[in-house]
């Protein structure tokens, strides 16, 4: 019987494991899941939960009519010390908990192709979950270790995300690079400054060729949020003005529509309260039909469907000069032209963070832009024009290279084995 270790890589939003076999010296099979779950609002408290994992997920969480509860961006979870846990049905879950579902739905997977129940794995990490926070980073990593723990895997080692798809690119070079790696994903963009050289690939220890590592916790979300903010929100209610004494006209409170532009923020309209607040601000706005779109939304639960056009608005500019935010769901309809440019500045902000935070990772680290023979660019939101853009103004005379922007880093940590030296 062959030695298997599992590269795997548990992301914002696809989760990806890569299995490696060790004699070999080869992976023989990648499988990749979006990173939801989804549970059912029907339940039977004498049976186990019934739950649902990335695609299925998705299908599911529609064929029911989008009722039940659907959960998205969990790792944007594992840092936050103010999250204990959710009660789902008759069962309470902590972050590791949520965590262990998507794992242990990809280690079940993997096992049934190996024939065997694999106890080894590489996990990627970003360089920081929560922006050089020491303490939510450590609560991060721990929580994510019980994850794996949780799901069977007992033999665990950790390596940086962009590290892992480092080692990827090496596997196609033939001769020595160094190489920066910028892992742009929905939650975080992570930098690795690296020496990379094929003749080292059976080298057990490199951790002399990792010159620099740095991070900052922004990615594709961060980009969906500004574009729900934007573009979104007005059609829910923000502008709106409601009369709050006779004669008195003041804005509906921001906070709702701040809260409609984060998947962890959803279940802030799930209480009566809330509810019957919106109830009021839809009677005291004269029953302004925006106001009641947001009501739609949140009794609904179609927040998911929104940015699921968010996000195909997103890939459409990354190809096309114009696209269109389209939504048609019950009594909500949107349909708004938006062309690169409004996009480009929609996420400007939060693209300038990236770019200040790039510029001030070479010049601590000493790095000249010079020096650097190869940019590797991987992660889904790598591919947004404006990113793009930012990195060859800013490397203009430096080969750009990339590999498959969603599975590259969960191959690179499957050839990490020299962790377990």
């Amino acid at each position: 019987m062959s030695n298997f270790l599992y590269g795997i890589d548990f992301g914002t939003s696809n989760s990806v494991l890569s299995i490696f076999d060790e004699d070999k010296n080869e992976i023989i099979s990648t499988i990749s899941v979006p990173s939801i779950l989804y549970f059912p609002d029907e339940y039977d408290p004498a049976l186990p939960l019934i739950y649902h994992v990335g695609n299925q997920a998705i299908n599911s969480y529609i064929h029911d009519g989008m009722k039940g509860r659907f959960m998205k961006s969990i790792k944007r979870v594992l840092p936050r010390t103010n999250f204990i846990e959710t009660r789902i049905h008759n069962k309470s879950f902590n972050a590791a908990g949520l965590v262990t579902l998507i794992i242990k739905d990809l280690k079940t997977k993997a096992d049934a192709i190996i024939g065997y129940d694999c106890k080894k794995a590489i996990i990627g990490r970003p360089v920081y979950f929560d922006d050089d926070n020491t303490l939510n980073d450590s609560i991060a990593q721990k929580r994510l270790t019980q994850a794996a723990q949780q799901a069977g895997l007992d033999q665990i080692r950790f390596q940086y995300e962009p590290i892992g798809a480092a080692f990827a690119y090496e596997k196609t070079i033939s001769k020595k690079e160094k190489v920066l790696v910028a892992d742009l994903g929905g939650g975080t963009t992570d930098f690795t400054f690296i020496e990379l050289d094929p003749l080292k690939r059976m080298v057990k220890d490199r951790r002399n060729d990792i010159l620099a590592t740095g991070g900052i916790y922004i990615g594709g979300d961060s980009f969906d949020s500004a574009f729900m903010w934007d573009r979104g929100t007005p059609y829910f209610g923000r502008g709106v003005m409601y009369e709050s004494m006779p004669g008195k006209m003041v804005d509906v409170p921001p906070s709702f529509f701040s809260n409609i532009c984060s998947w962890e923020k959803m279940n802030f309209f799930n209480g009566l309260k809330v509810q019957n607040d919106l109830r009021q601000y839809y009677s005291y706005s004269k029953q302004n039909e925006k106001i009641k779109n947001l009501i739609t939304l949140t009794e609904n639960n179609l927040g998911y469907s929104v940015f699921q056009s968010i996000e195909k608005t997103k890939v459409d500019l990354s190809e096309k000069s114009m696209s269109h935010f389209s939504y048609d769901k019950i009594d909500i309809h949107i349909d708004e032209a938006i062309s690169l440019n409004d996009y480009n500045k929609i996420i400007d902000k939060d693209l300038s963070k990236i770019k200040n935070y790039l510029e001030s990772f070479l010049a601590k680290n000493n790095i000249a832009p010079e020096s650097i023979d190869t940019l590797f660019l991987t992660g889904g939101t790598s591919m947004v024009h404006a990113v793009q853009s930012l990195f060859k103004s800013t490397f203009p005379h430096t080969a750009i290279k990339s590999d498959d922007n969603f599975i590259s880093v969960a191959k690179g940590l499957a050839y990490s084995g020299y962790l377990f030296e």
